[in-house]
């Protein structure tokens, strides 16, 4: 193929393709690999992943759960205080040799001090008793609608959250978490988008969703667009986050963004 000022000008025979070189052109010699534009992401969390990809866990891969808690173990020895441990999806249980998942009880014996938080899919969180603590769930604390948080039988947290039959508990307790400091999150976003990078990712619509505020969530990929270091393309939308102030949120951004 010949590509021009990021354009096709041609795909086909090297004959084909040669005729457009000139004495500047790079050639990649591909070495009869299959070579494929970038791909887009339809619908992807880049935003609010990129805020927090440096501090996760990914068991992507990982052969059997025992090695899954080895690196959770490992993993919480290297996050600083305040900062949660946090596997956040991307795994399921038919991936390890053991064929489920971690009970609450070896995680709570894998890390019991730094708070954990581990996403199974959109139906479920596992929060070891440090976790708890943090975000402040007792016998006390009510059910929010759609979500249930599963006790014991004297009515204590157990660290299980069950989507029943939304995930906006999920999503409201990994909202709890410190955040990382601005320059370290540009850091973090652009990790995150190196790797989608490799995984030949070049544009993606950011899906938004709960728990994801503008303009505050959104300044580092202003600040990477304003130094030209975004290395993947996005749209994003854009999601009230407070019930009964929709209208007046969407007033406030129209004035504050151009569409297009």
């Amino acid at each position: 193929m010949a590509i021009k000022d990021g354009k096709f000008l041609a795909v086909g025979s090297e004959a084909d393709v040669m005729r457009f070189a000139g004495s500047d052109t790079q050639i990649i010699d591909a070495k009869g690999h299959t070579g494929i534009p970038g791909l887009n992401d339809s619908h992807l969390h880049l935003i609010r992943g990129g805020l927090n990809y440096n501090l996760e866990l990914r068991w992507e891969g990982v052969p059997s759960l025992t090695d899954a808690l080895r690196m959770l173990r490992e993993q919480a020895l290297r996050t600083p205080s305040p900062q949660w441990g946090r596997v956040v999806g991307g795994w399921s249980e038919f991936q390890f040799a053991e064929r489920r998942m971690p009970t609450l009880d070896e995680i709570n014996a894998a890390v019991p001090d730094t708070p954990v938080f581990i996403l199974h899919l959109y139906d479920r969180a596992l929060l070891n008793r440090a976790a708890l603590k943090v975000v402040g769930y007792t016998k006390e604390t009510p059910n929010p609608p759609g979500g249930e948080i599963q006790r014991d039988s004297n009515g204590n947290p157990t660290g299980m959250l069950i989507a029943r039959p939304n995930a906006m508990l999920l999503y409201a307790t990994l909202a709890k978490g410190p955040k990382l400091p601005l320059e370290q999150q540009v850091n973090s976003t652009r990790q995150f988008m190196r790797e989608l990078n490799r995984l030949d990712l070049t544009s993606a619509i950011d899906a938004g969703g709960g728990f994801q505020n503008y303009p505050d969530d959104y300044d580092v990929i202003a600040e990477l667009h304003a130094k030209k270091q975004l290395t993947v393309r996005i749209a994003y939308n854009l999601f009230t986050q407070r019930p009964g102030h929709e209208l007046e949120d969407f007033e406030k951004w129209t004035d504050m963004l151009k569409p297009g």
